[in-house]
């Protein structure tokens, strides 16, 4: 007698009552950029879900539990995520729930006994709530900003139209106005052609007219020499008395007066005439030519944003700045990630590089500043530069000593700024904090006193051919006590 298999009963029982469902399309596994249930085994399925308690990801069906079973439908489910492991205390393996605002660092609850003990910690979901409300807020000065840039982007438009329209016209109206002063010049061309042309015909229509008459004098005069030559030769006396008295008067010629005996000249007076119009023209032309290409040269339809007035202000155009340690003197140790640089009386191992400064101890910024950018340096030494510098720069050259960087000299009792060799005494309150601002499309570099308000130390207008690099140099002081320092402070905003 055969026997009933409860198992394969069951099975049969639960298939009756949910059906068989149908093998999952392939969409539905996971690829290799998805990320995987961890519970499927064989092929496995996208997963869904990831639950931060478990640190497991789920896919659909094996989500369900955390659905039906009470005691897991507290635990909080998150987008599928592969880095789950990043919650994970590398150190004692429990959950990252607890943040420590002194070390802004997730820790869990076991670090809070040990290295995070006095710190100020608070649940990792209260300090969200705080970074969510700053958060909203960076979000909501972005959203002002992009409507303020697509303000700016139609106003450009505009004024990119404008220029268009307005160089047009000004190519139309110069190449009229061109071609009217060449066509005068081409009428006073003829004027004076035909000017010299008809007083030619007159001067010679003269001259012939006299030299005609000369010629009818000199022929009559020879006729008269003729007889004069004939009377001379008579034999007869009696006949040439007879005939003497007959002979004509000899009158002055009334032509040859006329002729006025010069050095010879003509129109060699009109040739100098024209040749100084030229020189006047030229004259005219070279000044009204550097006017013109200054005005040329000076359009500019594009109105620069207003400089900032105020810290909130400089800190929206805040860069960050870290230091590049292919730069760095080997006498100045890096720190804080890169931001920060120490005096040492030992020099620090670097590897050998082309860029790395081998005179002065002083470093320059990994970052290239371009556009409008603020940052602010902290300083505690006997002396330091707070510069900015081409990135061409010689590695035996100082900040402020040639005429790729400008630099800030800051001292405990006076600052002064150098550029090209060239110093300049500063006044102002002395401070630990120095804000640097830089708009490189408009030329200006500006520094500011930072304390409880900004004072404004020292600005530069000029014309920036490359980009920049923010730098730093400290000076080893005989007596110094040791502790000189400059960083490169985080600031409160970012640049948006």
């Amino acid at each position: 007698v055969l026997q009933k298999n409860i198992m394969l009963a069951a099975l049969v029982e639960d298939l009756k009552k949910t059906g068989l469902k149908p093998a999952p399309a392939d969409h539905c596994y996971a690829g290799p950029e998805d990320v995987a249930c961890e519970v499927c085994t064989g092929r496995k399925m996208k997963a869904v879900k990831s639950c931060l308690v478990c640190l497991v990801s789920y896919c659909e069906d094996h989500l369900q539990p955390h659905y039906d079973v009470p005691g897991l439908q507290r635990h909080k489910l998150v987008n599928p995520s592969k880095n789950l492991q990043e919650n994970i205390c590398a150190k004692h393996d429990k959950l990252l729930e607890i943040f420590c605002r002194t070390d802004q660092q997730c820790i869990c609850y076991l670090c809070t006994m040990d290295e995070h003990k006095d710190h100020e910690t608070v649940p990792a979901a209260a300090e969200r709530g705080e970074k969510q409300k700053k958060l909203q807020e960076r979000q909501q000065r972005i959203k002002y900003r992009i409507q303020d840039q697509e303000k700016y982007v139609k106003l450009l438009q505009q004024k990119l139209e404008a220029i268009n329209v307005s160089a047009d016209k000004a190519v139309e109206d110069s190449e009229k106005i061109f071609t009217e002063l060449i066509r005068l010049l081409q009428e006073r061309n003829s004027e004076v052609k035909q000017q010299i042309r008809s007083q030619q015909e007159t001067e010679v229509s003269r001259v012939k007219d006299v030299q005609e008459k000369l010629e009818q004098e000199i022929t009559e005069l020879k006729r008269k020499d003729a007889e004069l030559e004939q009377l001379s030769h008579t034999e007869d006396h009696t006949q040439f008395l007879l005939n003497y008295p007959s002979l004509p008067a000899l009158r002055e010629s009334t032509h040859s007066s006329s002729i006025n005996i010069r050095p010879l000249r003509h129109f060699e007076d009109v040739t100098a005439a024209v040749s100084e119009l030229r020189d006047k023209l030229q004259d005219v032309l070279r000044d009204s030519w550097t006017k013109i290409s200054k005005k040329v040269t000076e359009v500019d339809n594009i109105q620069s944003e207003p400089e900032p007035k105020t810290r909130d202000e400089f800190l929206n155009y805040s860069q960050e700045i870290t230091l590049d340690p292919n730069t760095v003197n080997r006498k100045l140790k890096l720190s804080e990630g890169n931001r920060k640089i120490q005096l040492t009386n030992q020099e620090q191992f670097y590897p050998d590089h082309p860029e790395r400064f081998t005179d002065y101890q002083q470093v320059l910024s990994v970052e290239s500043l371009t556009g409008r950018c603020y940052w602010e340096v902290e300083w505690s030494a006997g002396g330091v530069d707070i510069a900015v510098s081409y990135k061409n720069i010689s590695i035996e050259e100082e900040f402020g000593f040639n005429d790729k960087s400008w630099s800030l000299y800051c001292d405990t009792n006076s600052y002064t700024f150098y550029h090209n060799r060239v110093q300049t005494p500063v006044s102002g309150p002395v401070s630990s904090r120095i804000g640097v601002y830089l708009d490189h499309r408009a030329g200006i570099l500006s520094f500011y006193s930072v304390s409880k308000t900004m004072t404004l130390l020292h600005r530069v207008q000029t014309r920036f051919t490359q980009p920049l690099h923010a730098g730093v140099r400290l000076y080893s002081l005989l007596f110094s006590s040791g502790g000189d320092s400059a960083e490169f402070i985080k600031l409160k905003y970012m640049r948006i």
